[in-house]
């Protein structure tokens, strides 16, 4: 076994950032004369969502922990059934500390994924630090693995199923 294998057998909760992981991370600001009816919107990938249904289905946890937020992140969350929404954690590292006080979780069994200077404590602390490649040069080098996808365009995917393959509990089709 290798030692990422080794790793990966041990995540039990996969933490998530959204703006820059989940999502491209482009933000389209508005004044508030256009907001009125005119809700923000973000682009998910699909196959994130697929991959955090399969890894939810096979026992997994998932939390996103975010600066920011919002109605979209909502709806994203319940959609694919994910409780654990922490927003507006500025920083994010008492969050995430009092998230694996909460749900008894050490952090050697998260994998934590970021893109930029506020996941870089939680990269760190976890036992599996993820940078999507475009990420920040801090974020990257905090990251144990950096995936081959951007943040928004199926990354999470890739991590979770580099997870679930080395546990032999990938879905096959």
């Amino acid at each position: 076994m290798t030692p990422l294998a080794g790793i990966c057998r041990k995540i039990r909760m996969l933490v998530l950032d959204v703006d820059g992981v989940l999502t491209p991370g482009h933000l389209m600001p508005k004044v508030a004369s256009q907001t009125e009816g005119h809700p923000e919107s973000k682009w998910f990938h699909v196959r994130d969502g697929l991959a955090l249904r399969a890894w939810q289905d096979a026992g997994g946890e998932v939390a996103v922990l975010t600066g920011r937020g919002g109605a979209v992140v909502e709806a994203r969350c319940k959609e694919l059934g994910i409780a654990r929404l922490i927003q507006g954690a500025n920083p994010k590292t008492p969050a995430f500390e009092k998230l694996l006080a909460e749900t008894n979780t050490p952090p050697e069994a998260v994998c934590a994924i970021g893109d930029d200077l506020a996941d870089v404590p939680l990269l760190r602390q976890c036992g599996l630090g993820v940078a999507v490649a475009d990420a920040c040069v801090d974020a990257k080098s905090a990251a144990k693995i950096i995936t081959r996808l951007p943040g928004g365009s199926g990354a999470v995917r890739e991590v979770v199923e580099l997870i679930m393959r080395a546990r032999g509990t990938w879905p096959n089709a």
